[in-house]
């Protein structure tokens, strides 16, 4: 697993804006993204943000629509997006970050 860049981040936002579980995801990443931009040098920059969302870009990469995976169940997703967001709350509770974690509909 690689960690996403800014550019593959939006373009998970749009080919999953439709989606009730990947949309969501997304969402949040971009969310985690944008904030960490305005409070360091920036989502290339620091790791930590970027370590606390390694299992939600996983699961991201993981139903790329260019993967042999594309879609998954919605129960399936909406389980790995719990386990992935708790790393993340902990990072904002940590930081005292602002950022919304967006839920899946």
């Amino acid at each position: 697993m690689l960690f996403m860049n800014e550019y593959e981040i939006e373009d998970a936002v749009r080919q999953h804006a439709d989606d009730p579980v990947l949309g969501p995801a997304s969402l949040t990443l971009r969310n985690l993204m944008d904030w960490t931009n305005r409070n360091s040098d920036g989502w290339a920059y620091w790791p930590k943000p970027c370590r606390a969302a390694k299992n939600l870009q996983a699961l991201i990469q993981k139903h790329n629509p260019l993967s042999l995976r594309w879609g998954c169940y919605e129960a399936d997703c909406a389980e790995e997006y719990k386990l992935a967001l708790r790393a993340i709350r902990a990072f904002r509770t940590r930081q005292g970050a602002d950022f919304e974690i967006v839920e899946p509909s």
